[in-house]
């Protein structure tokens, strides 16, 4: 493996200038570049549209799959890129096990019958929530993490960028301060320079031209020099370097220059330099970081469309499961035998009366006992009179089509007239429009007072 020990050894000095800074920031004892504040405005923006997906990804898949273990299952299997096995929905479950207990327990007998009619419908409905489920992760998952997974991991690789040029920009710019206030020290005491220790952080590399020129003025001691200037024993000195040029003396550790004061001119240039190529980074980088950001305005525009096509999937799950059960009261309401003596209402009511307060509350007729077998139920509901006096309105909720001739069919937020017969179910109402009348579910309507 092929080493480059020059950049391994920049890339460590970087690091460790940049951790200086960072430091040194964290304790205010340095300067930091601010951003401007729309910049602060749309970071603060990423960060927050990142954690709502986060929590709305997470939330929507428990909504979908309440099971953990089914979950984490899920994120195996997308992990290591393999298709994830079909399982069966709760709903088809109970529809096999009631289809099951259907055959056992008799399928002729009134229990056989509905419970046979009630796998049926839980069937549906399991395929339905299987349909939903597939369609909301296409159309409503798959984009939350796409965004979570691609656009913002790329948007914070930039902002880490853009966090080491701005500590680079600092860290420039204190080294271009140091350099000028040691430059003006020097000048004030008679061009004796400060060892460069003392003057520049403790990884700081002297620049080209700086070294050229110590390396053309002095030399390292010889041992007897080092015994000589150091009699009591082996130290060794922060700056101590043999001049060759007599107009030069070393003491105490300072090298005295020249009048001209060359060495610190070229520092001061090489640290404006320096400063200027990091501006132009940072001033290069925050201008991508800036666009990415500006991006999350596509994402909303993005999520928002997402989040039409999730409610449209789900509005439609749920308008399926509703025919499904519309559909299954209609088959349970044509075994009168069934529910001889119920006294609780078959189906949790729509409204905040329930079937039997309101069948309590309604006047009463004459007895279904004395009406016609069930194929001339029509003549002779027709030839029921009302009550006379106590028949209450009611409003209609949904939409319900008559299964047979002795019920009336309903349209939504219509207004009918209703009032209860004796010996009637209390889940069923008697209805009157105009010059029309049947039977209608009390489920469907709003009692008014």
């Amino acid at each position: 493996m092929d080493f480059n020990m020059k950049k391994l050894a920049s890339d460590a000095g970087i690091f460790f200038t940049r951790a200086v800074q960072f430091t040194e920031e964290k304790f205010g004892q340095a300067e930091k570049t601010e951003l401007d504040a729309h910049f602060e405005s749309l970071l603060a923006r990423a960060d927050s549209t990142k954690n709502w997906t986060e929590k709305i990804l997470r939330q929507t898949e428990v909504l979908l799959q309440p099971n953990p273990s089914a979950r984490v299952e899920e994120f195996l299997y997308e992990k290591l890129d393999r298709k994830v096995p079909s399982r069966v929905a709760n709903g088809e479950l109970l529809a096999q096990y009631m289809a099951e207990a259907a055959s056992e327990l008799g399928p002729t007998t009134p229990y056989g019958k509905t419970l046979i009619k009630v796998a049926e419908a839980e069937k549906r409905l399991g395929a339905a929530e299987r349909d939903f489920i597939h369609t909301a992760s296409i159309n409503f998952l798959t984009p939350l993490r796409n965004f979570l997974e691609g656009d913002w991991k790329t948007i914070s690789k930039e902002r880490r960028l853009l966090q080491n040029r701005r500590l680079d920009l600092d860290a420039s710019k204190a080294r271009l301060k140091k350099a000028k206030a040691a430059e003006a020290k020097a000048t004030c005491e008679g061009d004796t320079v400060p060892d460069f220790q003392e003057t520049r952080p403790r990884n700081y590399i002297l620049s080209a031209s700086a070294s050229a020129t110590l390396e053309d003025t002095c030399r390292p001691p010889s041992w007897a020099e080092w015994k000589e200037d150091y009699p009591g024993g082996w130290r060794r000195p922060c700056f101590f370097l043999v001049p060759l040029n007599p107009s030069l003396t070393l003491a105490r550790g300072c090298l005295s220059l020249p009048k001209d004061g060359k060495l610190w001119n070229d520092e001061v240039d090489k640290a404006e330099q320096e400063l200027r190529v990091a501006q132009t980074e940072f001033d290069r980088q925050a201008e991508v970081t800036r666009l990415l950001l500006e991006g999350i305005s596509s994402t909303h525009v993005n999520h928002l469309r997402c989040l039409h096509e999730f409610v449209e999937s789900q509005t439609t799950y749920y308008a399926q499961c509703y025919r499904h059960m519309l559909d299954l009261q209609k088959q349970l309401g044509r075994f009168p035998g069934t529910f001889v003596g119920t006294t609780e209402p078959t189906s949790p009511p729509l409204s905040s009366t329930s079937p039997t307060t309101a069948a309590a509350t309604m006047p009463m007729g004459p007895s279904v006992a004395d009406l016609a077998p069930p194929g001339e139920a029509a003549l002779h509901l027709e030839e029921v009179a009302p009550p006379a006096s106590g028949t209450r309105k009611a409003r209609v909720l949904y939409d319900y089509e008559a299964a047979d001739s002795s019920e009336l069919a309903l349209l939504a937020d219509e207004l009918i007239t209703v009032y209860s017969l004796p010996g009637m179910d209390p889940d069923w109402l008697i209805g009157e429009r105009g010059n029309k009348k049947g039977k209608v579910p009390v489920t469907y309507l709003e009692l008014l007072s």
